[in-house]
C-alpha cells in the first residue's frame, strides 16, 4: 500500500494490525483518482470509516485543501496518524475519533466537496451512512459521495438529495458515485 500520485507519491503506508480494516488496493485507488481527476485540487475531503487513511491521504497528496478523517478504532487511528506523519501531510488533515453517525449528526462546519465512505462490509453501514448524509449540512450541490462496497452489498437506495451517477466494479470492490443535487440542510446560505 502506497501513495500513488502527487507530492507524497511513492511513500509507503502502514496497515492496521489484524483484520478490522480492509484497505483499498492500489489498483482501485488509482482508478478512483483517475475518475476524480481535477475535482481533488483544492477540495474539502471527508474520509469516513477512514481506517489507514489511504484515500484521504491520496487526496491530500494530489492537492486537496483539507481532509477530515473519521475513525473510532484505536489501532486504526494510531496507524492513520503514523501515515499522515510519514507522508508529511498532517498539517492539512484533521483526525476525529468518533462514531461516523454521531459525527454526521453533530457536524457544524463547512460542507465537503468529496466524501468517501468505506465501512466494514456486510453490515448495511454503507446504506445507513448514505441515508444519514442525504439532506445533511455536510453536502452542497455538486458534492460527490463515493461508497466502497462489495458488489453483493449493493441495493438501490431511495434518497432525496443524492443521485447515483456511476458505478465501477474492480474484482470484489464496487465504487458507487452519488452526487448531491440541491440544498437540504437549513443552515446553508440561500436554502429554503
Amino acid at each position: 500500500m502506497r501513495v500513488i500520485g502527487g507530492e507524497a507519491k511513492g511513500r509507503r503506508l502502514f496497515s492496521v494490525p489484524g483484520q478490522t480494516t480492509r484497505p483499498i488496493t492500489d489498483r482501485v485507488k488509482e482508478a478512483l483518482f483517475d475518475i476524480l481527476a481535477g475535482r481533488v485540487q483544492g477540495a474539502r475531503f471527508l474520509d469516513l470509516f477512514a481506517g489507514t487513511g489511504g484515500v484521504g491521504i491520496e487526496a491530500l497528496s494530489r492537492g486537496a485543501h483539507k481532509a477530515i478523517f473519521v475513525e473510532r478504532d484505536e489501532r486504526a487511528l494510531a496507524t492513520l496518524r503514523r501515515n499522515l506523519s510519514t507522508t508529511q501531510l498532517a498539517s492539512r488533515a484533521q483526525v476525529v475519533r468518533r462514531d461516523v453517525f454521531k459525527f454526521i449528526a453533530g457536524y457544524e462546519g463547512e460542507p465537503f466537496d468529496i466524501i468517501y465512505v468505506a465501512p466494514p462490509q456486510y453490515q448495511g453501514l454503507w446504506a445507513k451512512t448514505l441515508r444519514a448524509l442525504d439532506g445533511s449540512t455536510l453536502l452542497i450541490p455538486g458534492t460527490l459521495v463515493i461508497a466502497q462496497i462489495h458488489p453483493k452489498e449493493y441495493e438501490p437506495l431511495e434518497l432525496r438529495q443524492l443521485i447515483l451517477t456511476d458505478q465501477r466494479k474492480y474484482g470484489s470492490t464496487l465504487l458507487c458515485f452519488y452526487e448531491a443535487t440541491s440544498y437540504c440542510g437549513a443552515s446553508h446560505p440561500g436554502s429554503a
